[in-house]
């Protein structure tokens, strides 16, 4: 029944519900793994799948990723690293020049609540810093958000200053953003391109191999 609980709870939006119900599953030795694998990503995911068919809508998942985020609170400190497998590791920001969060916001929770490892490095971010990133924390997703036209080329910019570093081949960039298509991520050499939050979660794993 935890289990089933914990899963209702998250797609329902109820972080209350969501934390009563991990500390009851913990209380009657329910393995933090099993509670995060098989109630809060499954829950994260088909929360997505509604929002893409239509039936759920950014409200809705901002408020299902935050009572993902307070199930996962609980049972961070019973997570040792060899019980739960990261599905890879994100780093993600809003380019220079673009001080919007929301979008890379929701697509970090998204990110999350599927199973990656998120380093948000915020906005404005310049392509140095995006270097510095990949350097310090080994990615294997880069994602960068743009919700200005007028901010666009710095996801190009970001990409050669990868290149340049010596860094691109060792990562996946995802790119997303209202003004973002996916001719433009072909055009400035994307691997990758997602019109939304949960798009770019399937995407993410879908570019590593983890889909």
């Amino acid at each position: 029944m935890s289990i089933e609980a914990i899963y209702q709870a998250v797609l329902d939006g109820d972080a209350e519900a969501a934390q009563d119900s991990v500390r009851a599953a913990l209380d009657a030795g329910v393995s933090p793994a099993e509670i995060l694998n098989r109630a809060c990503i499954p829950a994260m995911t088909e929360v997505g799948r509604l929002f893409e068919a239509g039936e759920k809508f950014v409200p809705e998942m901002l408020i299902s990723a935050r009572a993902m985020k307070a199930a996962v609170a609980l049972l961070k400190p019973h997570l040792g690293q060899a019980d739960v497998k990261s599905v890879g590791k994100a780093v993600l920001g809003t380019v220079a020049g673009d001080l919007h969060d929301i979008g890379k916001n929701l697509v970090a929770m998204m990110l999350e609540g599927t199973g990656f490892e998120v380093v948000d490095l915020g906005t404005d971010v310049p392509p140095q810093r995006f270097v510095e990133a990949v350097r310090e924390h080994k990615p294997d997703i880069v994602g960068m958000s743009a919700l200005l036209t007028t901010t666009m080329p710095a996801m190009k910019t970001t990409i050669e200053a990868l290149t340049e570093a010596g860094l691109r081949e060792r990562v996946k960039v995802l790119v997303g953003g209202a003004p973002v298509t996916q001719e433009f991520a072909d055009r400035i050499g994307a691997d990758g391109y997602a019109p939304d939050a949960s798009s770019a979660a399937r995407r993410a794993k879908e570019l590593i191999g983890a889909a």
